[in-house]
């Protein structure tokens, strides 16, 4: 997980915050433009999360579900100051997935990786704060596909398509088949899972987990091996130890061809 040393301008946070930050060391540890991520090294370790006003509220809510079932973060506070949300939660142990001990040993962790999904696929749904999460998903992927914003260059040539006309075609086809009765992280890669020494110690980033169909795990966690181990290789260990009878590679294809849409 990336970590680099800050000297912060405490004054930026809120005032709830600021105790918590002084004579600590802090660190940068965001991973992406949309949002802020500081790790605060003290007590064993904490994140907050800084977002545009509003956007974390349901991350924050989904992270408390998935720690009430002993798979994710603590949720300490979370709160809305100005234009920014603020979202405070409690380090999950370990290392993420991406840590070299991990990646050093790719047939064990790709075995790791579907074994830890069909756990969380086969836990109860009651209770989770987005029942609706397929629905607004294929919504996105529509709004994006009629606005334009179609980009496969993050996929392998296994997932890709040769336009936006030919994935859409692909989504739009099969798109009644998938069904809402899974409990889904929605972003399940490598630097989203974190274990402690080989064990599974709890999920993070859980903003687009809801009830959804399972193969857009899958879809991820099959690229994700892709993507941080430079090669197909580790894909078919994922999905036996899984279960590959429940893969379906046609609704692969449906969930891929969502995906180029953003």
């Amino acid at each position: 997980m990336k970590r680099t040393l800050l000297t912060p301008d405490v004054s930026i946070f809120p005032a709830v915050y600021r105790p918590l930050l002084a004579n600590a060391p802090v660190y940068d540890s965001s991973c992406s433009p949309e949002a802020r991520v500081y790790f605060i090294d003290r007590d064993g370790g904490c994140y907050l999360k800084s977002a545009p006003a509003g956007s974390l509220k349901n991350e924050a809510k989904k992270t408390d579900f998935f720690h009430q079932k002993g798979l994710g973060a603590e949720v300490l506070s979370y709160l809305t100051e100005g234009e920014r949300d603020w979202l405070l939660t409690r380090a999950v142990r370990g290392e993420d997935c991406t840590h070299a001990d991990y990646l050093a040993d790719p047939v064990r962790l790709a075995s790791l990786l579907g074994e830890t999904l069909r756990a969380l696929h086969e836990l109860p749904t009651d209770g989770c704060p987005a029942p609706d999460y397929l629905d607004r998903y294929l919504a996105l992927a529509e709004s994006n596909y009629r606005t334009g914003n179609y980009d496969q260059s993050a996929f392998p040539d296994s997932f890709g398509y040769a336009s936006a006309e030919e994935a859409w075609a692909i989504l739009t086809e099969g798109r009644h088949l998938l069904r809402a009765d899974t409990l889904i992280h929605g972003d399940y890669c490598l630097p989203n899972i974190m274990l402690d020494g080989w064990k599974f110690s709890g999920f993070i980033d859980l903003g687009n987990s809801g009830i959804a169909d399972r193969h857009i795990d899958l879809f991820w966690g099959a690229w994700t091996l892709w993507f941080n181990l430079h090669t197909n290789r580790y894909r078919e260990i994922f999905f036996d130890a899984y279960g590959r009878e429940r893969v379906d590679e046609d609704l692969l294809r449906v969930i891929a061809a969502a995906e180029v849409f953003g």
